[in-house]
This record gives structure tokens, sequence and C-alpha cells, in this order.
């Protein structure tokens, strides 16, 4: 792939857009917490749902809820590559 996109908090990435996490700009507890959810740097996403000012995401066949501030500390790539399988539940 000849450009790469930059990127962008998990809170802007839009509805059912595929997306890799590429960066988590937390502190030490913050990472463990993603990581016990499943969620940690080249893990893929989408946003499924906006519930005021938080997010429902789907990621590996899952569902994961997540606040706006701790959408704003992980950072996202669009995966135009990926498949989005939202709707094969």
């Amino acid at each position: 792939m000849s450009h790469t996109a930059s990127p962008i908090p998990l809170s802007e990435l839009q509805h059912d857009t595929p997306a890799r996490i590429v960066d988590i700009q937390g502190g030490r507890h913050l990472t463990r917490r993603l990581l016990a959810l499943g969620l940690r740097q080249g893990s893929q996403l989408s946003v499924v749902q906006r519930r005021g000012q938080g997010l429902v995401l789907a990621t590996g066949g899952g569902r994961i809820a997540m606040g706006f501030g701790v959408a704003e500390k992980v950072r996202v790539c669009v995966d135009p590559e990926a498949r989005n399988d939202n709707d094969l539940d």
C-alpha cells in the first residue's frame, strides 16, 4: 500500500468503518483495561452504535461499550482492506 492514513481518535471514527488500533495514548492502567477487553495495537474494530457520549464497538465477533474519554485516547487508522462482518451475527 503506497499511502497510509494518519491516525484519528476512535471517537471520530465513522459508523461501520473498519479500522485498526495503532496507538493507545493512555497510561499503564488504561492499556491493561483495554487488553482485558481484547483491545490492543493491531486489533480490528468498527463503531456500530453511538449512545450519548459513548460508543459500542464490534470487534472479534463481540461488542464492547466504551466511554468518550477512553475513545479519545485510542488512535485508529481506517482499514479499507478489512471485511465488515457486523451484519453476519
